[in-house]
């Protein structure tokens, strides 16, 4: 637990924090400026519509998925160092002002995408230590207290007294960082195709926050409440990464290939139905369950479909594959041994982030030096 919220007078951790994640992402894009040889101070006037558009963006997506708390008193809108920033909608809002800003300048969008991402994984990392002091974005309350220690948990006041939460905060926190360290080490590679960069942000941030979003209590719900806006925003995202590298792939794919996945999808789909599958699964009222296994099913008769069975990546070709039957099995266990909820829900989320990290590594195209004479013949 915090000690104060304010750093001295009425100067908030959350604000100070923002803007030290600010300051790291703009350290970090200036220097991928001269990387991709864009024009000298790109960064900066990027950085001038940006940042407000993204902080109203983050905003507004808040308020438009909690406005009860804002109804009765519309002016504290604006009180955005109280908390209540969606990255979701910096992250639609910042997209905006590089869509006007790359038309404005006559410079490729996609490019500029990978020349801030990097930094903007950082700065969430940076920016989410805010939560922490304005004791927010935690996660279900924790009663073993095996577990009852921070950075596993978090102690939060309540009415009753203080009680021990997940820390998801310091979850996202760290799966940022982690993000940043990826997108780093796959600059070199990433930088002959643009956008690449911009694809592995959104694959692995939008996998990492799907299974972190299930374990918050304040997650911003859809209209009829029945799914959580930021896991629903994560699996769309996810989803369109895999169209993108599997349309770069298809012209070098062979005939045989996509034969062999349809009779491995085929295959799958023949076990799925063989195995009792629990009632709720297949209605509206488990939109989640449903849809991640859908979408599990259709990535591996994608990825089977469309990866090079003739290099190194065979065996990973068939990953998601098991995954998808394993994620049968575990559900089915779970509805017959009566276990539902949050931790049935998180195991689903999580075997669905491996799949589609592990299609994305499979389905992103090889370098031209480490390609086989096969592929080559392509």
């Amino acid at each position: 637990m915090p000690s104060s919220r304010y750093v001295f007078g009425t100067l908030p951790w959350y604000s100070v924090l923002i803007v030290l994640g600010i300051c790291a992402a703009l350290f970090i894009a200036s220097r991928e400026e001269k990387r991709l040889r864009l024009p000298a101070d790109t960064v900066i006037d990027l950085a001038l519509s940006v940042i407000p558009l993204g902080i109203i963006g983050a905003r507004l997506y808040y308020v438009a998925f909690a406005w009860d708390m804002f109804r009765s008193n519309p002016i504290s809108i604006l009180y955005v160092w109280n908390g209540g920033l969606a990255i979701y909608g910096g992250l639609i809002g910042g997209l905006i002002a590089v869509l006007l800003f790359a038309w404005r300048k006559k410079l490729p969008v996609l490019t500029l995408f990978d020349m801030i991402v990097p930094g903007v994984a950082l700065a969430q990392a940076i920016g989410r230590w805010g939560n922490f002091f304005n004791m927010e974005a935690y996660g279900v309350p924790v009663t073993s207290s095996a577990w009852q220690f921070f950075p596993a948990a978090v102690l939060i006041p309540e009415a009753s007294g203080s009680v021990w939460h997940l820390a998801t905060f310091f979850y996202e926190s760290m799966w940022n960082l982690a993000v940043f360290g990826v997108l780093m080490l796959l600059r070199g590679r990433a930088s002959a195709r643009p956008g690449s960069q911009f694809c592995w942000y959104l694959l692995l941030y939008g996998s990492g926050r799907l299974v972190i979003e299930g374990l918050r209590m304040d997650s911003l719900m859809t209209t009829g409440g029945n799914g959580r806006v930021s896991q629903l925003l994560s699996v769309a995202l996810c989803l369109l990464v895999l169209v993108i590298f599997l349309l770069r792939i298809l012209r070098r794919t062979r005939f045989q290939q996509w034969l062999f996945g349809l009779f491995a999808g085929a295959f799958a789909l023949m076990i799925n139905l063989l195995i009792p599958q629990p009632q709720e699964a297949f209605f509206l009222a488990h939109p989640i369950w449903f849809l991640l296994s859908a979408v599990v099913a259709a990535a591996s008769v994608i990825l089977l479909c469309a990866s090079s069975f003739s290099d190194r990546r065979r065996i990973a070709g068939l990953l998601p594959l098991c995954l998808w039957v394993l994620s049968m099995i575990v559900r089915t266990t779970l509805a017959h041994a009566h276990i539902d909820g949050i931790g049935a829900d998180t195991l689903l989320c999580a075997l669905f982030s491996v799949t589609v990290i592990g299609c994305g590594a499979c389905l992103y195209p090889v370098p031209a030096s480490s390609r086989t004479a096969a592929d080559r013949k392509l």
